[in-house]
């Protein structure tokens, strides 16, 4: 059972799989548009610049990138 608690308004949240909370970590496509709203009005921002080694490490590609999908295990 997943158990999570509303980033936006408090609300605790308990469902049996990914699938019975479709707007996790939110609570309703209300908080979920809220929360976009904070985003886009400026609210919430990222408070520093990435540096160049963080831009190296998002364009690294990834050791499943690199076998083309096919990790051996």
């Amino acid at each position: 059972m997943l158990r999570y608690t509303c980033p936006i308004c408090g609300r605790s949240i308990e469902a049996l799989s990914r699938e019975d909370a479709p707007h996790r970590p939110f609570c309703s496509r209300r908080c979920q548009r809220i929360d976009l709203g904070r985003w886009l009005d400026g609210t919430y921002c990222v408070s520093e610049p990435l540096d160049p080694e963080d831009l190296e490490e998002l364009t690294k590609p990834t050791a499943e990138a690199e076998n083309g999908g096919n990790d051996a295990r």
